[in-house]
């Protein structure tokens, strides 16, 4: 089961935090960003698979991280957020960098990973119409026959948009135990449905391994909702959203400013809650991910 590293190198903080979403295997000693690498190494080896955390270190991509590496990426602070457009740089230049869900694909190509187990993946942004920002996410995986965990896609993007992009691109969506797409943060609702239902992960690989026959290149994204206790109402998070686009243009914030400034705005809004569920989504995406792999290794068998 791959694993990214942009959470690690420009995710959580580095320095250590109580445990969120009550975790019994979180270590409350180290730094929150590595605390949450070795949770997500740990739920995929106890759910039977093998974690491959995908990161580059001098130049040179690692599929599978040791615990000395991860430290190392979570302690540097010249460390790069490598998305697949920048990894022939930082390869050539001997940087090293934390991959987001497109890099981390390229990854799953170069080594042939069924699936990977994230967060939520990037998408089309708000005001696409205006200035055509698409997530790099989409077009990996169009191009990758791997099964991507995640919540959705992330709460402030056009959910829409991507939901219909993924769908021009072939991409399935695969609902596991939901017939809804969730919004990362938040549950999701009737309103943006997805294209297939799964009721537990031996039937998401065997539609996985179906959709490989007609489609051998195109990857599969397996939607789990965020655990109910964590998600935060997605009508909260839209409104606070709404606001803040209001804010930003008031602010005369645009383009790739406004990102982080709704990030910011919804961080505040929910007093830190949004860091609660998403440890709490890449611990049970880990746990889903690797289940399906055990499902993909007997079917394969």
């Amino acid at each position: 089961v791959a694993l990214e590293t942009a959470v690690l190198t420009h995710g959580l903080p580095r320095t250590p935090m109580a445990s969120p979403c009550d975790l019994s295997e979180w270590i409350a000693e180290i730094p929150a960003n590595l605390a949450l690498s070795v949770l997500l190494d740990t739920t995929v080896r106890n759910g039977g698979a093998v974690p491959a955390t995908v990161g580059m270190l001098d130049g040179t991509l690692h599929v599978g991280l040791s615990r000395a590496q991860l430290e190392r990426l979570g302690h540097d602070m010249d460390v790069r957020k490598l998305s697949t457009r920048d990894l022939g740089a930082a390869s050539a230049q001997r940087a090293s960098g934390g991959t987001t869900v497109a890099a981390t694909l390229a990854a799953c190509a170069t080594a042939n990973i069924r699936v990977f187990a994230t967060g939520g993946i990037g998408g089309v942004h708000r005001g696409w119409t205006d200035r055509p920002d698409i997530s790099a996410d989409l077009a990996a995986l169009a191009r990758t026959p791997t099964a991507v965990v995640s919540a959705g896609a992330k709460s402030i993007l056009d959910l829409p948009a991507t939901v219909e992009a993924l769908d021009s691109l072939g991409v399935p969506v695969i609902g596991l135990g939901t017939r809804v797409f969730p919004r990362f943060i938040s549950q999701g609702n009737d309103s943006l449905g997805v294209s297939a239902h799964a009721r537990d992960a031996a039937e998401v690989a065997a539609i996985c391994t179906a959709h490989w026959q007609f489609a051998p290149h195109v990857g599969a994204l397996i939607a789990n909702p965020p655990p109910a206790q964590w998600a935060i109402p997605a009508d909260e998070v839209e409104t606070t959203i709404a606001t803040a686009l209001i804010e930003a243009a008031r602010a005369g914030i645009r383009g790739a400013a406004v990102t982080p400034f709704l990030l910011d705005r919804v961080q505040r809004a929910t007093a830190g809650r949004t860091v609660d569920v998403n440890v709490a989504v890449l611990e049970s995406n880990a746990r889903v991910g690797a289940a399906i792999a055990v499902e993909l290794a007997s079917i394969r068998r």
